[in-house]
């Protein structure tokens, strides 16, 4: 029979786990053996800038957490894995598939982003999505484009009235 203090401890780690599962607006599961302490370091560090982060844990206490949310990942939880949780729905997962091109030991397998499993293509996907400040920069281009083309065609009224 397993030790009161290890099954009290297992059971801490499947409910933080859970937590930081439903906390976490994106989640992102993948391989990362072979990569140097230095290399899971600088994911660890890259993670944190974007309000993200990384974590590993036992794959039985992994998958139990996860069934008990009712989340089946299926065959993609084999082998030993990692796991980075995020706030912003696309920032772990761009930080991560920015790395794995740098980095062939890291490789992505599925993930789960606001509350539906992303398969590889989905998650690459949402990879090539820009930022927010990139998307609100995009968005200010196009409102200063209607705006100039509004100021244009007033002061043409405005001349045309003056005559």
């Amino acid at each position: 029979m397993a030790n009161q203090k290890i099954i009290e401890k297992k059971q801490g780690i499947v409910e933080e786990i859970k937590a930081k599962t439903n906390g976490a607006t994106t989640f992102v599961i993948f391989e990362n053996h072979g990569l140097t302490v230095a290399e899971t370091n600088e994911l660890r560090r890259k993670l944190r800038e974007n309000d993200s982060e990384f974590k590993i844990y036992k794959n039985t206490l992994l998958t139990r957490a996860l069934h008990d949310l009712n989340i089946d990942l299926g065959m993609e939880m084999e082998g030993p894995k990692a796991i980075a949780f995020g706030s912003d729905a696309i920032a772990p997962i761009k930080v991560i598939s920015e790395f794995a091109k740098t980095h062939e030991a890291l490789e992505i397998k599925i993930g789960m982003v606001d509350g539906e499993i992303a398969d590889i293509g989905m998650l690459n996907k949402l990879a090539t999505i820009p930022s927010r400040e990139g998307l609100l920069t995009m968005l200010a281009g196009g409102l200063m484009g209607v705006v100039k083309d509004l100021s244009i065609s007033l002061d043409l009224y405005s001349q045309k009235l003056e005559k």
